[in-house]
This record gives C-alpha cells, sequence and structure tokens, in this order.
C-alpha cells in the first residue's frame, strides 16, 4: 500500500511537471498560459455579447416604437451600440443624398445600403476581436502538446540507454512526463475549439438580426424616398 501511494504521489500533476525537463517545461507552461487566455476571452466574449444583444433587443424596439425617426436619433443615436451605428450611418447617407434634387432613386437606395452594409461589418469586426486567437489555440496546442511528448520520449530513451535498464519502473515516470504535455494541450485546445465555433455562431445571428433591422430600416427611408 505504501508503495501505490509512493507512486501515486510520483504521478502527480505537480511531481510530473517538477520532474520534467526543461522543454518539456515551458510547452506546458505555454499551453497553461494558453488555457487561460482562452478562459479569459472566453467569458469576457459571451458577456459582452449577452450584454449587447439585450441593448439591441431594447433599443430596436424603443425604434420601432417611436413616433419620429428624426427626434429618436438626436435623443439616442450617439448610443455605443451596433443598431445605434446602423441608423447612424443610414440617416447621414440618406440626407446627403437627398439634400438636393433626387434623379437617381436606385442610386439613393444603394448607397444607402451600402452604408448600413459597411456599420454592420465594422460593428462584427469590433465584436470578433481576439476569437482568432482561440481558433489559433484550438489548431495549434495539440501540436505543442505532442512536441511536448515526443521530446519527453525522446529524452526518456536516452535515459534507458544510459541506464542499461528497461524496467516499467525506469520508463513509466519519463513516458507520463511527456504524455502529460499532450493532456494539457488537450486541455487548451479542446474548450478553444467548442467555444469558436460557439461564439461565431451566436454572432453568425446577432449578424443576422442586425441585417433584418438594417433592411427594414432601409425600407421605411425607400418608402419616404417614392413620396419625394
Amino acid at each position: 500500500m505504501t508503495d501505490l501511494t509512493a507512486s501515486g504521489d510520483l504521478m502527480s500533476p505537480l511531481n510530473l511537471f517538477l520532474q520534467a525537463d526543461l522543454v518539456v517545461k515551458l510547452v506546458m507552461l505555454g499551453l497553461l498560459a494558453a488555457s487561460i487566455w482562452t478562459w479569459a476571452i472566453i467569458f469576457t466574449h459571451s458577456a459582452r455579447l449577452a450584454r449587447v444583444r439585450r441593448r439591441t433587443k431594447k433599443y430596436v424596439s424603443d425604434f420601432w416604437n417611436a413616433k419620429d425617426i428624426d427626434d429618436f436619433h438626436e435623443r439616442r443615436g450617439r448610443e455605443k451600440i451596433p443598431p445605434a451605428i446602423i441608423l447612424t450611418a443610414s440617416l447621414d447617407e440618406w440626407r446627403r443624398s437627398t439634400r438636393g434634387t433626387v434623379t437617381d432613386r436606385a442610386a439613393v437606395r444603394e448607397r444607402i445600403a451600402i452604408a448600413a452594409d459597411g456599420a454592420i461589418a465594422g460593428e462584427l469586426d469590433r465584436l470578433s476581436d481576439r476569437l482568432n486567437i482561440l481558433a489559433t489555440v484550438g489548431s495549434v496546442a495539440p501540436f505543442v502538446g505532442l512536441f511536448g511528448t515526443v521530446w519527453g520520449i525522446m529524452r526518456s530513451f536516452t535515459a534507458i540507454a544510459g541506464a542499461n535498464n528497461t524496467s516499467l519502473a525506469v520508463v513509466a515516470p519519463g513516458i507520463a512526463e511527456a504524455l502529460f504535455a499532450t493532456a494539457i494541450g488537450l486541455f487548451a485546445a479542446i474548450p478553444a475549439v467548442i467555444a469558436y465555433n460557439r461564439l461565431t455562431h451566436r454572432l453568425d445571428l446577432y449578424e443576422a438580426e442586425l441585417g433584418r433591422f438594417a433592411d427594414r430600416f432601409q425600407a421605411t427611408l425607400s418608402r419616404e424616398l417614392d413620396k419625394g
């Protein structure tokens, strides 16, 4: 029983790290740092996206319930949320395009659509900032862990050759240290991949929401254009 306990202590994550080669230690530390960074991005982006979507829903609802678009824009057009940015970009282009005599209504509609699409793209770029880090960690971390594993196994075989002893007691610790690097790599990569796919899916849904708002507002401006 004492031997088993001692062996278990020897194979604990802390001991595996402490006994590892310097290169393997650096790999483990790098992967742990990547994992911490990954979770920080996951929590901050999830919370920010949820908050923005709540504010967007309230803003859009208030906008469509407003009786005067110009008055609403005067009061709430400067809010730092995507629908307000889209509203401002669309109205600014509308006002510039209809300042004089309108000779080409199709061109006015196209310019308003371009302004709205540009605003949507800019806001989505801002919201998706640093999500590429999740994709990078998800794709690279397993290979970094594998590098640590290969390096550790090479070191173990070198030690075996030097000791002239192939017993399990000699081989196991070195191989366990090496495999621990791969485990940490997977620990960093799996949440990163899952979170990246989930967050990009939520951004796609949000992009569709903004697109519907922009299309509906452009239809409103188009009707005003037809009246003129």
